[in-house]
This record gives structure tokens, C-alpha cells and sequence, in this order.
């Protein structure tokens, strides 16, 4: 019997969470929610007021989970109604970070009305202090993988003391764990500019300063991780944030309930087990047209099957428009260019999909590690790109599409040979890469491995509250 079932009812823990404004973070934290509610622990959960009816069909434990909805404050320039990041563009950030701020009385009331043992939060740097005078336990959850935080934001790359330049980011720091992780000078330049963001939010706090006070100020730093994938990072970040690290186990999408609509089943049940290659980049990744035409070029190249489910690329309203030239006639009855949200998860299950090309996600990385879809990876992100090298590099489980140094551009036939890599059966890399995928997807969904790090992790909760 686990740890959590031998507790009486009154000892379950209460815990409240307050994320990001962010429907990934919201997410995030949903899941974690679900997971600690299905051992009877009482969840109460700030979110925007407008913003419960997206996460309602979420919420598996409604007699344990309680949304409590929060007015996001109004700002001057912030648009009226704006909630979470998706309702405004990048430039507008800084208003809603202002008002997400701005809700600090507000939480801080109602956390002295349901009184919680601990209250799990992200970017919110003002609440371990305000936790410390009510005497709850602040735990910082992050969203984002130990190696990105380690190699982004370690305390010894001392981002608040000095400037940071582009070359210094595509190193690791210098007492990082050795691993195939480093940033290309496109990445870097890109890194540069989220580890050099402006001011922004109450008291004009940078977003590196937010983040560094949020994970040193905690009691402590928890991780959807696993220790045999990522104990050495776990490891360098206790000892650089001198805060305990927590691991709640890794990230195993839960089996989907529904079925995969008919007419993508009916097209994938023309093709022979392990031929389809399944492509999608995520909700928010757009391309440029030009790469846009050189990935589904590349998956043409290939001479496989495919699906790939993209958004429009940058100045273009409709995929028909973005297609090159005699493209659908082509690639008429094998190949499938789609706009629109896809039943990921149920298609990486089609027995007829064998490769599964991605922008490496957290959520998209996870369901692809626990498929036996062969993995083609294609990042658009900073973090994303440390979560390829770590898959690529240091796990050795899929293939990383090439991209120029300087620009990050990738081509048609770079596409094709990752593609190829991983599909060919006399292909020595994609013998090493299936083998590596296998091993690694048997220890993510092997029995008890999930439950075994909850109960390691209530018991870590239980442990700072004595």
C-alpha cells in the first residue's frame, strides 16, 4: 500500500496552486492537480475568472478540486478582458505580467480564508514571502525541464550581476553536468533575449530576476521529471539554488478516452504498419513560408506517407495558399497537409504511424516518448531546442533535423535524411535510436514507476511541514 493511502483523512494535505497566466502552465499545473486529488489531498486552484470553463473538463476530481476564479486587474494599454497570454500578442506581456501582479491582495486574502499547508506557484516571486508571514510552505513547480533551467538560468551564470552576452549562452555553464546540450549562435541570440528581457510587472523586476527569486526564495523547487532520464541536472540545480529538488515523477500522458475521428482513421488504414510519418509543431509554432515549403517538401522527398498537421505560415491565411507549386497533385492519396487541431495523442497510436516528426514540446515529447513512433526533431524554441539535444544527443532516442548555424534555417533534404535516419531498417543510426526509444518507453510506462515517484514526492511534502 502507498505512503498517501496509509494517511488518515485528516492528514491529507491541502494545497492550493496559482500559475501563470498561461493556458501550457495552466495545464501543467491541472495535471499535477489531478495526480495529488486521486490520492484524496484537497486542491484549491486560482485561475481567471473566464478562464475555469477551458480547464472545467479537466478537472477529474470535482469534489477535490475547487477553481477559485480571480479578476484579472485592469491596466492602461492591457485590452479589456485579456485573461492568459493567448488573448494578446508578445508585446502586451508586460501589462499582463503587471496584472498578474496586481492580484497579490487578493490571493493573499484568500489564502488567509482557506488556510492551505502549501500553496505551488511559477512566476508569482512575491508569493514565498507572502506564504512565509501566513505560515504556508511556497513550492516552486516549474513548467520547464531541469537541463533548460540549469543551462539557462543557473545561479552561476550570475545573469543579475553581469551582462551576458551571446557567446557565453552557447556554452553550458561551467559546472553543468557534461552533455551533448549547447545552443547554436541562432539559439543563443534568441536565448539572449529572454534571459535579457526588459523590466516589466510591479517594482519593475526583469523576467530573469522574477524566475531566479522564484526558485531560490521557495522552501522547494518541484520537477516532472524522473531520475534515471534526468538525475544529474536534478542534482545541479539542488546544489546551485540550494533548495531541495523535488521530482513528482516523469510525464506519462494519461490513455485518451475518446476515438480518433473517422475520416484520419479511414486514410490511415490504407497504409502498412510503421509507414506514416505524423508531423505537427504544437499550437503556437508559425513558419515562415519559405520553411513552411521545405518541410512538407522534405516529408515528399521521403517517398512515405504522411500527415502533417501545421498552422498557416506567417502572412498566409489558408494552407491551400501556402502549398508549392503541383505539390497536391504529387503527393495526391499519400500526402496529407491539415490546419486545423488534430487528435495527436490517437494518431501517434494508428498502427499504420512510424514516425513522429516534432517540435519537442514538453506535452508533445511525452507522447511521443511513450509511442513506438520513431522520433524526427524539429525545435522552434529555446527550451525546445535543450530538450532535443538532451533526446538526440544525451538519450540517443531520435534524430534532429540539421539547421544553419547562423540563421537556423533548415531544408528539404534535411528533413529527409532525419526522416530516413530513423526509418530505414539497415540504417545504424536508426538502429541505435529505436533500440534507445524502446528502452526508455518500457521504463516510462513500466508498472508502478509513476505511482512509486507520488509517493516519493507526498512523503518529500510531508516531510517539510514537520
Amino acid at each position: 500500500m502507498s505512503f498517501a493511502a496509509n494517511m488518515s483523512s485528516e492528514a491529507l494535505l491541502h494545497i492550493a496552486m496559482y500559475p501563470w497566466f498561461a493556458i501550457g502552465h495552466l495545464n501543467s499545473f491541472m495535471d499535477t492537480a489531478n495526480k495529488l486529488a486521486e490520492r484524496g489531498d484537497i486542491i484549491s486552484f486560482f485561475l481567471p475568472a473566464k478562464t475555469q470553463t477551458k480547464l472545467e473538463p479537466l478537472n477529474l476530481y470535482k469534489d477535490l478540486i475547487t477553481f477559485i476564479p480571480i479578476t484579472v486587474p485592469q491596466v492602461d494599454g492591457l485590452p479589456s478582458g485579456t485573461e492568459i497570454t493567448a488573448d494578446i500578442p508578445r508585446s502586451l506581456l508586460p501589462l499582463l505580467t503587471t496584472a498578474f501582479d496586481l492580484t497579490e491582495p487578493t490571493i493573499e486574502s484568500s489564502l488567509r480564508d482557506i488556510k492551505p499547508h502549501f500553496v505551488f506557484y511559477d512566476f508569482a516571486h512575491w508569493l514565498p514571502s507572502l506564504a512565509r508571514r501566513l505560515c504556508i510552505k511556497a513550492i516552486c513547480l516549474s513548467v520547464v525541464g531541469p537541463p533548460a533551467v540549469g543551462y539557462l538560468i543557473s545561479p552561476e551564470r550570475k545573469l543579475i550581476e553581469k551582462p551576458i552576452t551571446e557567446v557565453d549562452l552557447r556554452a553550458p555553464p561551467q559546472s553543468f553536468p557534461p552533455s551533448s546540450i549547447k545552443l547554436s549562435a541562432h539559439e543563443s541570440r534568441e536565448a539572449l533575449t529572454l534571459v535579457t528581457v526588459k523590466k516589466d510587472g510591479q517594482g519593475g523586476i526583469s523576467f530573469v530576476e522574477r524566475l531566479m527569486i522564484s526558485y531560490i526564495d521557495c522552501d522547494a523547487l518541484v520537477f516532472k521529471a524522473c531520475r534515471e532520464m534526468e538525475g544529474i541536472y536534478c542534482d545541479y540545480l539542488e546544489a546551485q539554488f540550494r533548495n531541495p529538488v523535488i521530482l513528482s515523477g516523469p510525464m506519462v500522458p494519461r490513455p485518451p478516452t475518446s476515438a480518433l475521428e473517422k475520416k484520419w482513421a479511414t486514410w490511415m488504414d490504407g497504409f502498412e504498419a510503421k509507414t506514416v510519418i505524423f508531423c505537427a509543431l504544437g499550437s503556437e509554432c508559425i513558419l515562415k513560408k519559405d520553411q513552411f515549403q521545405e518541410l512538407i517538401l522534405g516529408l515528399e522527398l521521403s517517398g512515405l506517407p504522411f500527415f502533417a498537421a501545421l498552422k498557416p505560415p506567417m502572412g498566409v491565411e489558408t494552407i491551400e495558399s501556402a502549398l508549392p507549386e503541383g505539390f497536391e497533385e504529387r503527393v495526391m492519396g499519400r500526402g496529407l497537409v491539415h490546419g486545423e487541431w488534430v487528435q495527436q495523442q490517437l494518431i501517434l497510436q494508428h498502427p499504420s504511424v512510424g514516425c513522429f516528426v516534432t517540435h519537442c514540446g514538453s506535452n508533445s515529447s511525452a507522447e511521443g516518448l511513450v509511442s513506438e513512433c520513431q522520433l524526427v526533431l524539429l525545435p522552434h524554441a529555446v527550451e525546445q531546442h535543450i530538450i532535443a539535444r538532451e533526446m538526440a544527443g544525451d538519450l540517443k532516442l531520435g534524430v534532429e533535423v540539421e539547421k544553419g548555424e547562423e540563421d537556423g534555417l533548415f531544408t528539404r533534404e534535411g528533413v529527409c535524411r532525419a526522416v530516413r535516419a530513423v526509418m530505414d531498417d539497415d540504417s545504424k543510426v536508426g538502429q541505435e535510436v529505436r533500440a534507445n526509444h524502446t528502452k526508455w518507453r518500457e521504463l516510462l510506462l513500466s508498472p508502478g514507476l509513476e505511482n512509486s515517484y507520488l509517493d516519493s514526492f507526498v512523503q518529500r511534502l510531508y516531510s517539510l511541514l514537520q
